[in-house]
């Protein structure tokens, strides 16, 4: 037994879904149990950790395009939400992105008044990434409070979604411009973008988390390597959020320090079961020391996150 740290697990605002015509057609296509289980942040979440044994869970919101008070709503209601759970939830905070100043200062009240141990954002705004210059004044109040941003796949902005559209349904586009590519492709063009514009040169103790095994690019890194000589390893965390099987897994511990690798689970699209049933695999197949998964399940994130676990 060990205790287990998972960072990229969601919920919902109310407030936020049903906002507006867009963001209630979004959330009102998950099955009732899973939009239960995103607006849950008490009793319900609590047990679905214990079933999974987690024994803490990093909050995030879902995809929003929330303004400044939105965001400070959101915030708020997770802080609630840690105050009573303590050992079991921390934060990560929502930001108002399409500010930067404004997502630098709520990052900075949301880590120093709220106690949360970094922010997630969506990988780009209605097609707007952020490796332009007024994004730097955010990445640089991270590195100052020396806290994670988690960039995280967000739905693709309408002139994204026709680059997927083909000789097939509209939902198979839709399908591949989410969750069967463009997610995991957008975010990794996104490090990428952050890499070429010079972010991790000018801020070179920055702090950037992504999920699902990587987001595609310790596949493709022998190439991105010779193309390009990233060497930013040391600025780049990641989790195995949503995904469940070796064969990534090998790839990634390959590419990536195991230091820099990280457990997630993706709840509720995923449950913390199956998670806990992939650990069981890389425990009954030895893919990992003792040592190794370790820091894999809690060490590597309560280093990065100045938290610290219990067993449940």
């Amino acid at each position: 037994m060990r205790p287990i740290i998972t960072l990229e697990e969601h919920f919902v605002s109310r407030k936020v879904a049903e906002a507006s015509d867009e963001t209630r057609a979004l959330y009102g296509q998950f099955p009732a149990p899973i939009l239960t289980k995103l607006h849950d942040l008490d009793a319900i979440r609590v047990k679905d950790l214990d079933k999974g044994q987690v024994s803490m869970q990093v909050l995030s919101h879902g995809p929003a395009e929330a303004d400044a008070e939105t965001c400070t709503a959101i915030n708020n209601e997770v802080a609630v939400a840690i105050r009573k759970h303590p050992t079991r939830f921390a934060g990560f905070a929502t930001l108002p992105m399409e500010d930067p100043q404004l997502a630098a200062a709520e990052l900075h009240r949301s880590v120093r008044d709220l106690g949360f141990v970094g922010a997630l954002v969506d990988c780009h705004l209605r097609g707007r990434f952020y490796d332009g210059e007024q994004y730097f004044a955010l990445f640089a109040k991270a590195q100052e409070l020396d806290v994670p941003i988690y960039i995280h796949p967000t739905f693709a902005s309408e002139a994204m979604e026709a680059h997927y559209r083909g000789n097939y349904p509209d939902t198979v586009g839709k399908a591949l411009s989410a969750f069967g590519w463009g997610w995991h492709a957008e975010t990794g063009l996104h490090i990428l973008r952050l890499f070429a514009a010079g972010l991790f040169d000018r801020l070179p103790k920055v702090k950037i988390v992504i999920g699902h095994m990587g987001e595609m690019l310790p596949f493709q890194l022998d190439r991105i390597d010779t193309r390009t000589e990233t060497g930013v390893e040391g600025n780049i965390w990641v989790t195995t959020s949503g995904m469940f099987t070796i064969p990534p897994l090998r790839c990634l511990l390959d590419t990536t320090p195991i230091e820099h690798i990280l457990y997630s689970v993706d709840y509720p699209f995923s449950a913390n079961e199956k998670g806990f049933d992939f650990l069981k695999l890389i425990e009954e197949k030895e893919f990992m020391s003792t040592e190794q998964l370790d820091l894999f399940t809690y060490r590597n994130a309560e280093v990065l996150l100045g938290v610290k676990a219990t067993y449940q």
